[in-house]
């Protein structure tokens, strides 16, 4: 008796796999990226705010970073203002 393989055998599982992968990944980024439309932000994740943010604004978060001292910041800021 002949012995005769339906489909592509393991190979198909294997590919049917992949297949069913990529589409799951496809829609998890689409959620992902309907998502940070949602909250707005761009594609670098960056907050569409930050790009109105005032010179003083970025001083502010530098000194509360600890980027820069108490002396840098108040002689900065006497440059901004």
């Amino acid at each position: 008796m002949m012995n005769y393989e339906y489909g592509f055998g393991f190979s198909g599982w294997i590919f049917m796999l992949l297949w069913w992968a990529l589409i799951i990944a496809g829609i998890a980024a689409l959620i992902r990226w309907m998502m940070n439309q949602s909250r707005g932000t761009d594609a670098g994740g960056l907050d569409r705010s930050a790009q109105n943010k005032t010179a003083l604004d970025i001083l502010k978060e530098r000194y509360a970073r600890g980027e820069i001292n108490k002396q840098e910041f108040e002689e900065k800021k006497k440059d901004i203002i």
